[in-house]
C-alpha cells in the first residue's frame, strides 16, 4: 500500500469536505472547511488530503511562518484520520509520510504544532514520534510540542 499527500484541488475537495471525527474528537480540531476556509484567510498554510493507496483517509494543514522564533517556524496545524479509518493505524503512517514531506519541502530542523491537553489519542502518537512540549501555548490556549530532526 501507497501513502499519497495530494494538494486540496477542485478535483478532490468535496470528498475532503465529507472527512468525518468521531463525536469525541470534535473539541480537539476544527472541521476540514473551518481549515480550508483559514487557508484562504492565510497563505503559508497548504491543506493536503491524505491517501493509502487510492482510498482517502485524512487531512492536514501544515506551513511555514517566516515571524514566528528566529528562523521561522514549519508547522504541522492540522492532522485528522477520518471516523471510518481510525484505529487502523493509518495516524501512525500517516504523521510519518507528514514528518518526511515537511523536512524535505521546508529544509527544516524542527516541526512544531499546537494540542489541547485532554487529547490524549493525538498527545500519544504525537509523543511516539518524538514530540516534545516546548513549555509555550498559543493564542487558544493549546500547548506547543516541537520534534526535532
Amino acid at each position: 500500500m501507497t501513502v499519497i499527500i495530494k494538494e486540496v484541488s477542485n478535483d478532490n475537495i468535496n470528498d475532503i469536505l465529507k472527512l468525518r471525527i468521531n463525536e469525541e474528537q470534535q473539541s480537539f480540531i476544527e472541521t476540514p472547511q473551518q481549515c480550508l476556509d483559514e487557508a484562504k484567510a492565510c497563505s503559508n498554510f497548504n491543506p493536503v488530503g491524505l491517501y493509502w493507496d487510492k482510498s482517502l483517509v485524512g487531512f492536514a494543514m501544515y506551513g511555514f511562518f517566516p515571524d514566528e522564533g528566529e528562523n521561522g517556524r514549519v508547522w504541522l496545524d492540522r492532522f485528522l484520520i477520518d471516523s471510518k479509518h481510525q484505529g487502523l493505524g493509518l495516524g501512525s503512517i500517516m504523521l510519518s509520510a507528514l514528518i518526511q514531506r515537511l523536512e524535505q519541502e521546508y529544509s527544516c530542523n524542527e516541526i512544531y504544532l499546537s494540542i489541547i491537553a485532554d487529547n490524549q489519542g493525538a498527545l500519544h502518537l504525537y509523543q511516539k514520534f518524538s514530540f516534545q512540549f516546548t513549555g509555550e501555548v498559543d493564542s487558544n490556549n493549546e500547548k506547543l510540542m516541537v520534534k526535532k530532526l
